[in-house]
């Protein structure tokens, strides 16, 4: 299975059941703004939602560097392809800025897994993450991607990149760039087109031209 089917298969589940996510309605879009930028929707929700939604996006809990390595990171689970774009194109990093603010149980283990990734690269590299080159960002990166095959000595990373790959997967299949990539159309309303003529034969009926024009035939003519 290709790495974007997989997340995709992730996203699905963890939407779908409901336990990544439950107190945000993600729509980001490729250049988010204002309550769009974290996915904010102000249908079917509350005034005092709203205010809280408001004050969490004036606040900011990621300074620059973590920023961006998150969006570095984010980019290296799902980059740009021929089907459509990167995670940062979807504006998951500020899906994920407002998750941390509004689920602050994130905030230990992503804070922690990305100092955890820069002393990696420093002991390793002798520079941070973001400024070790790609085969040595994707080395790491691989080193934590697969729990079943990660040092011991890896524990931390593997924990923190699970944590940071669930959220690019929601976030991005969420997103209006990750639903074009799943194929999802949303609901529509089925066509109708009457009862099949053998059987209206069968029984010796027929439609009257009112009922053909209003009802049976609406859909081609709207």
């Amino acid at each position: 299975m290709k790495r974007r089917d997989s997340l995709k298969a992730l996203a699905l589940t963890a939407i779908s059941s409901g336990t990544l996510l439950q107190s945000c309605e993600p729509k980001q879009t490729a250049a988010p703004s204002s309550d769009a930028k974290a996915g904010i929707s102000s249908i079917d929700r509350h005034p005092f939602e709203l205010a809280r939604d408001q004050k969490l996006l004036t606040e900011k809990f990621f300074d620059d560097h973590e920023m961006n390595t998150i969006k570095v990171l984010i980019d290296i689970i799902i980059p740009k392809d021929e089907a459509s774009g990167s995670a940062t194109d979807a504006g998951v990093h500020d899906f994920i800025e407002f998750i941390v603010k509004d689920m602050p149980r994130h905030q230990l283990p992503l804070r922690g897994g990305l100092k955890w990734l820069d002393n990696q690269c420093l002991k390793n590299h002798n520079n941070v993450f973001i400024n070790c080159s790609s085969s040595q960002q994707l080395a790491l990166v691989d080193a934590i991607a697969y729990p079943e095959k990660a040092a011991p000595e890896m524990k931390q990373g593997v924990a923190f990149f699970n944590l940071l790959r669930d959220l690019t997967a929601t976030g991005f299949f969420t997103s209006e760039i990750g639903l074009k990539d799943l194929g999802y159309a949303g609901n529509k309303p089925n066509r109708w087109d009457g009862v099949p003529q053998d059987v209206l034969e069968q029984y010796g009926l027929s439609y009257d031209e009112r009922t053909l024009k209003e009802s049976v035939k609406w859909d081609d003519e709207g």
